[in-house]
């Protein structure tokens, strides 16, 4: 138990729970729905503060379940539905369409990055 220690959070109704394995996007999100759930996905400041948690204690950013839809600049859930929450950091995003992932910094705040990274795996469920 104690091995787990902060691996795995529970956030509303929401369970956060990270492998520490650092991947590209895609093998996140397939390693995530493999166990049934997604890559985690903040929908408010309390979702966002609890995925921070698990990215202070690897001290890595992660990968969040979010994309840069068809029109540049606009970013949307895995769902396809539009973000009802955000974390910019400073003048981001700033891909306009070549960074379609978006990362989490070890300050909470966003980033949109390439895909092809690698970066901390965190599943919700």
């Amino acid at each position: 138990v104690l091995a787990l220690n902060g691996k795995i959070t529970k956030v509303g109704e929401k369970i956060l729970a990270s492998n520490g394995k650092e991947v590209n996007f895609s093998s996140a999100l397939e390693s995530c729905e493999e166990f049934g759930g997604t890559l985690a996905t903040p929908m408010n400041e309390e979702e966002n503060t609890a995925i921070l948690g698990i990215v202070k204690q690897y001290n890595r950013y992660a990968y969040l379940g979010i994309k840069e839809s068809e029109t540049s600049g606009q970013f949307k859930y895995m769902n396809g539905t539009p973000l009802n929450y955000t974390k910019w950091s400073r003048y981001e995003p700033n891909g306009k369409g070549t960074e379609k992932c978006v990362e989490m910094y070890t300050d909470g705040n966003w980033n949109d990055r390439k895909c092809n990274l690698y970066r901390l795996t965190i599943c919700e469920f």
